[in-house]
């Protein structure tokens, strides 16, 4: 197992560099900066803080307690299969459970105020997938691993290449990369497809649910691919917070972030004392300032796509 780990971690690094290379090469969507809005907050608090404790609670407090009750390795069920085909198996299994629970997510007010983090970034590129409620990784990563440890064990090479497969593609379908997929896009999942999904517009609030396979949205209807024609606008409609623990609060308490800072002046420092440290890591780093992470005075515009009050909850509406 620590030799496979080994390998999956340098594919997902080496992906990352990639994936940046080709954004800067290829944009889907032109400007967006390396450091876009929200990058701080979904490398480090959503990829690194967020998946390191969260991995600690599914693998040793949920599923290791399960595995051993239950005892399920013992029967050897699919030991004789090759390492390939396990993979395989619980890939399709599992994604077409993405593909109901996230289609159910987008339909449910209660379910969408776990989903409603990913869908906040303005900006979609690599890194924007990341951006998850801890609630929704919780239940997504227990279904999606509980059975591969459950069947073939935690040491399992099954799970180190699942999760690489899981990143990888991640940063795939969310990239800022202008993909020319053909009738591909039929099958496998893409670009061309999430980043509509991401849109601020009408006719993909309820479209383009698939994650690696799309043959999921063209079989059951949901499906949304425009031709060449790119969306003008991502996100929500409505305002959303910046900070880490807002986006958290904000599912079970609708928050504004200006009136905080007017209201209480311990948040207002904290608030702009993170900017000044994100801000700090950028100049360490001989990057582009981060634009866009003060929020502006002036009342943002939430398009035209519905209307409601900007605290108003998700509504369920026809494509």
């Amino acid at each position: 197992m620590g030799t496979i780990v080994y390998y999956t971690t340098s594919i997902l690094v080496l992906s990352v560099f990639v994936f940046i290379y080709l954004e800067r090469k290829y944009p889907y969507t032109r400007g967006i900066p390396i450091l876009r809005d929200g990058f701080w907050v979904d490398l480090i608090w959503y990829t690194f803080i967020q998946s390191y404790f969260l991995k600690i609670l599914i693998f040793d407090y949920i599923i290791e307690p399960m595995r051993r009750g239950w005892h399920l390795q013992s029967m050897h069920w699919l030991d004789h299969w090759p390492v390939a085909l396990q993979v395989l198996l619980f890939l399709v299994l599992h994604d077409f459970y993405i593909y109901w629970f996230h289609r159910a997510q987008h339909h449910s007010k209660l379910l969408w105020k776990t989903h409603e983090a990913h869908h906040s970034n303005k900006e979609v590129d690599w890194l924007a997938g990341t951006r998850s409620h801890s609630l929704e990784i919780l239940i997504n990563q227990t279904i999606e691993f509980a059975p591969i440890i459950l069947l073939l064990g935690p040491d399992s090479p099954v799970v180190a290449i699942k999760a690489l497969i899981d990143a990888v593609w991640g940063m795939w379908i969310h990239s800022n990369i202008d993909v020319r997929s053909g009738k591909l896009q039929y099958v496998i999942n893409g670009p061309e497809m999430h980043q509509w999904h991401h849109a601020n517009d009408r006719a993909v609030f309820y479209a383009n649910y698939s994650t690696k396979f799309a043959i999921w949205d063209w079989l059951f209807g949901t499906a949304y691919l425009p031709g060449r024609k790119k969306p003008a606008e991502f996100g929500l409609y409505y305002d959303y917070p910046k900070d880490y623990f807002l986006q958290h609060l904000f599912a079970v308490r609708r928050v504004d972030e200006r009136k905080l800072m007017d209201k209480y002046s311990w948040f207002r420092a904290y608030y702009f004392s993170r900017l000044r440290v994100t801000s700090w890591l950028s100049t360490r780093l001989g990057l582009t300032k981060i634009e866009g992470l003060v929020p502006k005075q002036e009342q943002p515009d939430k398009g035209p796509v519905l209307p409601v009050s900007e605290n108003a909850d998700v509504e369920s509406v026809e494509p």
